[in-house]
Order: C-alpha cells, then sequence, then structure tokens
C-alpha cells in the first residue's frame, strides 16, 4: 500500500509516496544464537504443523472451523504443559504470528484465494517473523530473546521506520533476515514514452523499439553441474552426515540459479520503469503453458510471473502504468504493416514473409509492435479490442531511442551469487 502527499516548490510540484520496502541481509550468527534460532525454526514449524493438524481433525470430524483466538489460548496452555514446556524459550510474538499466518492461509482458501496450507518440513527453507520490538544498530540486529544482537552484513543503510522482520534458513544452511520499513519514495521523473513487449524464450524480452534482452537460461548454465551432484547425492544413505553434506550443495547450485535470475529481473525491470511510462504486455497464461512438457522447463527457468509481478509493483511505486492486452489477441501471427493474419505461422518459424504486402518480419518484434499498437488502441477505445477491425486502425510508434537503452542494457550483466 502506498500514501501520496505533495512538496510545492517555487517552480514544481513534487510527489512524495510512502512505501512499505524490504531490506534483505544475510546474518552471521554465533554457534550460540545459532542453537537457538534453529529452536526458533523447529518450535515455529511444530506450532504450525501442530494446529494445521488440529484445524483438518476438526473439520474432517466434525466439519467446523477453529478460531485463531481458541487456537492462541491453546498455546498458552501448551507452554505450561510438561511435554510442550519448551515453547516458552522462544519469542512469545513469533509464536502468534505463526497462528496468525495460519489462520490467514485458512481463511484464503476457503476464500478460493489460495490453496490449502501445507505442512512445513524440516529441510526446506525456514522462517519466523518478528511483528514488534525489533532494533537495528551498530550493524546487528535486536529483537526479544536475542538482546546481543545478531551480526548483519549490512551492504546499505535502512532508511524509514522498522515494521517487522522475518528470519530465514535456506536449504543451503544460510541465514537471512527480511526487515519491512516504511519510507519515503520520490517516483522517477516522467518521459512520456511507451512501448510494447513481447516475452519469450528465445530472448527474455523484445521490445517494440527492436531491441532484444537475451535470456541468459540460468537452469541450463548449470544444468550439468546440477545433475551431477544430484546423482551423487542419490547414492547416498538419507539422513546420513553425507546425505546432508551432498544435499546443501545442491541446494547452493539452486540458490545460485535463482539469485542469478532475480538480478536480471530487477535491473531489466528497473531500466524499463525509467525509460517508460506505459508498458504494453500480453496477458499470457502460464500456468497453461506448463502444461506442455517440451516447453515446461524453459517457461520455468525463464520465470515470467515473477518478472511481470516486480515491474508491476515498481511502476505502481512511480505512478508508471503496466498494461495487459487480451491473450487471445494473434500478435506473433499479424503483420503490423499490413494486418494480414498468418494462420499457418508455428513456433519454429523465427522470421516470416507476409504474402500481402510481402514485409519481411522478425517473429518477436513483430508480436512486440502488435501488442504496443493493440495497447495504445486499447487506451484510446476504453474497451475490448475488435480483432476484425484492426486493419483499419493503425497507430505510430513513438520513437524511442534504442541506443540509449543499449546503454543501459551493457550494465544489465547478472551477478552470480
Amino acid at each position: 500500500m502506498t500514501y501520496d502527499f505533495l512538496i510545492y516548490t517555487k517552480n514544481q510540484q513534487i510527489t512524495i509516496k510512502t512505501i512499505k520496502y524490504t531490506y534483505k541481509f544475510r546474518l552471521k550468527p554465533s554457534k550460540e544464537q545459532e542453537i537457538l534460532l534453529n529452536k526458533h525454526f523447529g518450535s515455529i514449524r511444530w506450532s504450525y504443523n501442530y494446529f494445521l493438524n488440529q484445524r483438518k481433525e476438526e473439520y474432517t470430524n466434525n466439519k467446523k472451523s477453529i478460531t485463531y483466538n481458541k487456537q492462541a489460548s491453546h498455546l498458552t496452555k501448551l507452554k505450561k504443559n510438561e511435554e510442550t514446556i519448551w515453547l516458552k524459550e522462544i519469542n512469545s510474538q513469533s509464536l502468534q504470528y505463526a497462528l496468525k499466518c495460519l489462520d490467514m492461509a485458512y481463511k484464503g482458501f476457503f476464500n478460493k484465494k489460495s490453496q490449502f496450507p501445507k505442512f512445513k518440513k524440516k529441510n526446506s527453507k525456514n522462517s519466523f517473523s518478528i511483528p514488534q520490538h525489533v532494533e537495528v544498530e551498530d550493524k546487528k540486529i535486536r529483537f526479544p530473546k536475542f538482546n546481543k544482537g545478531i551480526e548483519m552484513i549490512m551492504e546499505r543503510e535502512i532508511k524509514g521506520s522498522i515494521k517487522r522482520a522475518t528470519l530465514t534458513k535456506t536449504s543451503s544452511g544460510m541465514y537471512f533476515v527480511s526487515i519491512l520499513t516504511e519510507k519515503e519514495y520520490k517516483p522517477i521523473e516522467k518521459t512520456n514514452k511507451k512501448v510494447g513487449i513481447d516475452l519469450g524464450i528465445t530472448d527474455f524480452i523484445v521490445l517494440s523499439n527492436g531491441l532484444k534482452i537475451k535470456n541468459h537460461k540460468f537452469l541450463k548454465q548449470y544444468e550439468k553441474q546440477l545433475k551431477r551432484h544430484q546423482q551423487h547425492l542419490s547414492r547416498k544413505m538419507k539422513g546420513s552426515s553425507r546425505y546432508n553434506k551432498q544435499r546443501v550443495k545442491v541446494a547452493i547450485i539452486h540458490e545460485k540459479i535463482s539469485h542469478s535470475r532475480l538480478d536480471l529481473m530487477y535491473k531489466i525491470s528497473l531500466n524499463l520503469i525509467k525509460e517508460f511510462d506505459t508498458i504494453y504486455l500480453e496477458d499470457l497464461n502460464v500456468k497453461g503453458m506448463m502444461k506442455d512438457k517440451k516447453y515446461a522447463k524453459s517457461i520455468s527457468d525463464v520465470a515470467w510471473t515473477k518478472f511481470i509481478n516486480i515491474l508491476t509493483y515498481k511502476a505502481e511505486w512511480n505512478d508508471k502504468e503496466v498494461v495487459h492486452i487480451n491473450r487471445f489477441f494473434p500478435s506473433s501471427k499479424t503483420c503490423h504493416k499490413c494486418g494480414w493474419n498468418n494462420h499457418d505461422l508455428t513456433l519454429k518459424d523465427r522470421t516470416w514473409k507476409c504474402s500481402d504486402c510481402g514485409e519481411v518480419l522478425d517473429r518477436d518484434i513483430n508480436a512486440a509492435i502488435n501488442i504496443f499498437n493493440e495497447g495504445c488502441r486499447q487506451n484510446i477505445s476504453g474497451g475490448t479490442p475488435d480483432y476484425k477491425r484492426r486493419a483499419e486502425i493503425r497507430l505510430s510508434l513513438e520513437s524511442t531511442s534504442v541506443e540509449a537503452f543499449k546503454e543501459k542494457e551493457l550494465n544489465l550483466t547478472p551477478e552470480t551469487h
């Protein structure tokens, strides 16, 4: 959620937003702190699973749902029980917050907004949240049960008021903290430029001004290395020390892939928001496309949904717009020059010649231009586009400096963490 207020100067009006921003840092806990952190992860996981199972049994047997207040009072009783008295070692607010998260997940399922909550696993990503009393000082984070503070690797200063912190332990055994803050933010200046974007597999994105941004295919880069380590893991006895060591090696490779992919997405999305005020995209049915076994791995690797989410919230911060085009609009098959539709076009055809006007078209650039034109037409008409009239309405592309964007693209080389 964002809040706007205006600051007036002699020459101009400046809009300042109040936004919620998250900082993420790696932690370097001592051995004693690691033990206590692991107790927190285990207790939070146990509590979540215990009360989720309680809700499932209640609904199965009596067709009723247990409220958050009843489970919160039950948690208090568990702390007094000799068998579960170890729950007192854990920050009480974190335990209560885990119950709130379970309650929201449970309600979300019955409101058809999310899937049914799953039981938490020990060797997957573990986390717990601290909703209050979080302080950062001298590159250390302090909260209840950790009054001495845990050392952080801070690359930047935290700005704004701290609202909440979430500590996580990844599958590779590294500790991180995500600090949610509320701070003032000045939106990026307007450029009065628009662009159409075609999301692809061969190229990550193709812009209607002709610029293509490479798909680095991070999963493919690490595929041989990942396969070798997974084969070694399959030969180890599950639960043994050698198995756990090899499991960590596999987890580290997966994290490298994920970090490299996110690094690229954040850089590209920021440059797009700086360069354009309106961005037109196709409304892709990613879940449906993932059912195709031939392309499922490539689609998963390119992570379109994640990129669109990042681009959308950055646009919202900066009062810019991301517009989705109807997913059934034939952007690749339609000639952007004359509007002729090539029904015989296949995925293998990267370039094709229009039988009507004779124009030789690059498949992806042509699609991006059509997305741009369709987006502009929707803005003008204000309604659902009529594809039959497409040949009658032609909107020229805005002149956008490809060279200027390419200079920025030089800085988009992803960092491998």
